[in-house]
């Protein structure tokens, strides 16, 4: 069965879609624990990172980095940090996460719940400066 990001990437599930690219997409978190947390995945379902290729690796984080720097141009932060973990779907994808200081990137303490408004525009924005 599909992982719910492949039926992202299929159109099956609707998203505030960042960027994409023939092999790699970006869409804002619904869930963010910031404003403009962005997810970058590869369309391909790979469950861990680790299991892409090296091709395949290096593509997802090139893409991740010109997602991040767009981000980085629409939000007003310092930095954009990244994660990856992994293990809430069983799709590899990067965290990224407009951040003033470290305890930004806290992923156990309540997410936000943005008006749908606000994530489309959040989502153009970031869209235009890719």
């Amino acid at each position: 069965m599909a992982s719910i990001f492949s039926r992202i990437v299929a159109g099956e599930i609707p998203c505030y879609k960042v960027a994409e690219d023939d092999n790699y997409f970006a869409f804002l978190d619904i869930a963010p624990v910031a404003p403009g947390h962005t997810l970058v995945i590869p369309k391909k379902e790979v469950d861990y990172i680790f299991d892409l290729t090296d091709e395949e690796y290096l593509g997802l984080m090139t893409f991740a980095r010109k997602v991040a720097a767009a981000l980085q141009k629409s939000m007003p932060c310092k930095r954009i940090g990244v994660a990856v973990m992994g293990m809430e779907v069983p799709h590899t994808h990067v965290h990224l996460v407009p951040i003033n200081k470290e305890s930004d990137m806290n992923f156990f303490r309540d997410k936000l719940s943005l008006p749908a408004e606000e994530m489309a525009a959040i989502a153009k924005k970031i869209s235009e400066n890719f």
